[in-house]
């Protein structure tokens, strides 16, 4: 498709609100095709090592403007061209979701738009239905799994449809990217840990210690244990050198990361021997780790599974994808009251 000569009249226009954590971001889409994604990023939270949600509201405040009124001037697209505003409802930090859904509210009430809530869980696992000129379209067919990992959870969805979610098992406990923070954390090397711990971890032996596996049953996760398994073995090691962490840090994140991507593995070979299904995603932040990528790919070609890889673009907080839900609730019929509040939790997915 090409953007520049897309004609609105013909199109279903949605403008897509993400600001669910620290990422300010706004997104059009014209009928699945990406015409803009504006993200803005607060760095001011590496300082105190995790996000500080009273800075990140406020950052929000200064940042949504600009960046709605960006994503429609990349867009080619004038505000009475949109068809509904979608806007992510929840899960996350209260006051950011506050300011996003405040914002959609008030733009929808001037444009007389309607409105769209999304689950910013269905907005990673959905992701990969966004569509972008040039590029070959590669989807998942229905019903597929995806392994949605992030900060905030660990699930296993089986996606029947755009709009129909089942949940086949979650973390009891800690989410797995809260897993890596913490150990970065733990280890003095810095926030967000992710990315940091996937860097070291490709210097390293994944090989050299081992840390403590759950039995969880079923298809649920438990990474609280690992955690502890990490903590006790760097303080013991640590007790008899005190340069054991710096010497070995490459080893331990390795070691750390290999563990973490075993457990998230074992359940997802599972679900799919279990439901029988071959169509393979993930999303959310920790799909960006490139250990997980390439050992879902690697389980893939052994399994015969059809992987579907999100770029790493749509991997992190991001509008396409609340934009890509909004449409598809948008094209079933649903709409949004304007005395709608977000929720920091959603007990459905």
């Amino acid at each position: 498709m090409n953007i520049a000569n897309f004609d609105p009249a013909m199109a279903d226009i949605i403008l897509g609100i993400e600001s669910s954590c620290d990422d300010t971001s706004a997104a059009v889409i014209s009928d699945r095709v990406l015409l803009s994604n504006v993200i803005a990023s607060q760095d001011v939270h590496r300082a105190f090592g995790g996000v500080v949600p009273e800075l990140a509201s406020r950052a929000h405040e200064l940042n949504i403007v600009p960046v709605v009124s960006e994503a429609l001037a990349r867009a080619k697209v004038d505000p009475s061209e949109i068809s509904a505003i979608a806007f992510t409802r929840g899960p996350g930090l209260l006051g950011s979701l506050l300011v996003g859904t405040c914002f959609a509210k008030s733009l929808a009430i001037s444009l007389e738009k309607p409105l769209v809530m999304v689950n910013h869980l269905q907005g990673h696992v959905l992701a990969g239905f966004v569509r972008q000129p040039g590029v070959p379209v590669r989807e998942p067919s229905f019903p597929y799994l995806c392994l949605l990992v992030s900060g905030g959870n660990s699930q296993i969805v089986k996606v029947n449809s755009p709009l129909d979610f089942e949940i086949l098992g979650q973390t009891i406990d800690d989410a797995v990217g809260e897993a890596f923070d913490k150990c970065s954390k733990m280890m003095g090397l810095g926030y967000p840990g992710g990315p940091i711990i996937d860097k070291l971890a490709k210097l390293g032996d994944p090989k050299r210690f081992s840390f403590a596996k759950p039995h969880i049953p079923g298809l649920d996760y438990s990474f609280s244990g690992v955690k502890t398994s990490l903590l006790y073995f760097v303080r013991d090691e640590m007790a008899k050198d005190p340069e054991f962490m710096e010497k070995n840090k490459e080893d331990i994140c390795a070691s750390f990361q290999k563990t973490l991507i075993d457990i998230l593995m074992d359940k997802l070979v599972k679900a799919a021997k279990q439901t029988g299904i071959k169509d393979i995603t993930i999303g959310g932040g920790v799909s960006a780790n490139s250990g997980l990528r390439a050992r879902v790919m690697e389980e893939g070609t052994k399994r015969g599974w059809n992987v579907f890889l999100p770029e790493f673009k749509f991997t992190t907080d991001n509008a396409a994808m609340i934009a890509i839900a909004g449409y598809f609730h948008y094209l079933a019929g649903e709409r949004c009251p304007l005395d709608v509040a977000p929720v920091s939790r959603i007990a459905d997915f």
